[in-house]
């Protein structure tokens, strides 16, 4: 049986003209960007034009535009300058958001360096945003809220504009990791009232470790990593030359093709729903799955059974690929900390697929079948 690859929402397949964009970069332009000779110029220029076209594409300044390794990197750098070059001394986060984030968020309150709230979450796995206009409210100190624009296990989404409505009103800095919207979702950052963004290239069909730091003009934070003067003073280090020619290409080509590929992909999301509603006994679905959700993801929870405990490594045995949550935790027995936050039900087991325009209705029928045959 061939593969079928449903666990998008962890990486991508490397688009054949974002290969075709960085094989120059590769071979002949190989030059340092930071070298004055023409070698280094054209490197140079590479970079400069993926700055552009991605702020563009963004709506947002060049100079608001930073390269880095990755998501991880991005919100890492987001949260941890917001405390130390922006004076925020309270972060409020949810108990849904990445690792990246997550993880960061702990170690600053080990450190004493912050106090932290959780805003609360709603049945369906939605932020709470009365809670959040509460917390802020109450706040004595400046606050830094730190709220993802997708969550990448449940695919639910918040209101980027409303919060970052509510976040302006309290003099909060807000950072929302939206490594599971750029390249999937318009994002108008000149119209949106954020301070960071976070990309991640490889979850939009481009290159993996090189990501996207989006810091609004109005601050100032110094950098995190030291050592040189690349991207204008803030990340030093020589650049990911042909990683960053890649990500600007695959968000122009996801940019250009977004109309269709997202109704595609939805069709795809709603049509295993709908199969997995029709022949699979006790299936329920986690999150918003219908309402304010990726169209990329569907998290699927089924009962526990000793057959449906064995569920990820029986697919994998049948050359499918999903995950228990998100993949930064596979192999991991301890589950999925998400999962936990808003269905905390020992009694149910927890698979999450996750679509990309290369994936077909053939492929859904075959493993709603397989899940069928295992369950």
């Amino acid at each position: 049986m061939e593969r079928i690859y449903f666990d998008n929402a962890a990486t991508t397949q490397l688009d054949a003209e974002v290969l075709d964009a960085m094989m120059p970069f590769l071979t002949g332009k190989f030059g340092n960007p930071s070298s004055i000779y023409s070698y280094g110029r054209e490197s140079k220029i590479g970079i400069e034009a993926a700055r552009k076209s991605v702020a563009k594409i963004l709506n947002a300044h060049p100079a608001e535009i930073f390269f880095t390794s990755g998501g991880t990197e991005s919100n890492n750098t987001a949260i941890q300058t917001s405390i130390r070059d922006l004076g925020c001394r309270h972060i409020i986060s949810s108990h849904i958001e990445h690792h990246a984030v997550t993880h960061t968020v702990e170690h600053l309150d080990a450190l004493d360096l912050v106090k932290v709230s959780y805003v609360k979450l709603l049945p369906n796995g939605h932020i709470d945003l009365e809670d959040l206009e509460k917390l802020l409210a109450a706040s004595e100190e400046k606050t830094l809220v730190s709220l993802m624009h997708a969550n990448n296990e449940i695919g639910n989404m918040i209101d980027i504009h409303e919060v970052g409505r509510i976040c302006k009103l309290y003099n909060a800095i807000f950072h929302s990791d939206t490594v599971q919207t750029v390249g999937h979702f318009p994002l108008d950052l000149r119209n949106t009232a954020v301070h960071f963004i976070t990309g991640a290239a490889h979850k939009f069909h481009g290159p993996k470790g090189v990501g996207l730091l989006y810091i609004n003009e109005n601050i100032r934070i110094k950098p995190f990593i030291h050592g040189g003067s690349q991207e204008r003073n803030m990340r030093a280090g020589t650049e990911n030359l042909y990683g960053i020619v890649g990500f600007a290409k695959a968000l122009e080509t996801a940019t250009k093709n977004y109309e269709e590929d997202s109704a595609y992909i939805g069709t795809l999301k709603y049509y295993m729903y709908e199969e997995l509603k029709k022949h699979i006994p006790g299936v329920g679905f986690n999150g918003d799955v219908l309402g304010n959700s990726l169209y990329t993801v569907l998290s699927v929870s089924l009962p526990k059974t000793e057959k449906s405990e064995m569920i990820l490594f029986n697919l994998d045995i049948n050359n499918i690929c999903a995950s228990g949550g998100s993949a930064c935790t596979s192999g991991a027995e301890q589950g999925s900390h998400v999962i936990r936050a808003i269905n905390n039900n020992p009694n149910r087991v927890t698979v999450r697929f996750s679509f990309s325009k290369h994936n077909k209705k053939e492929e859904v029928d075959a493993v709603v079948q397989k899940i069928k045959e295992l369950i």
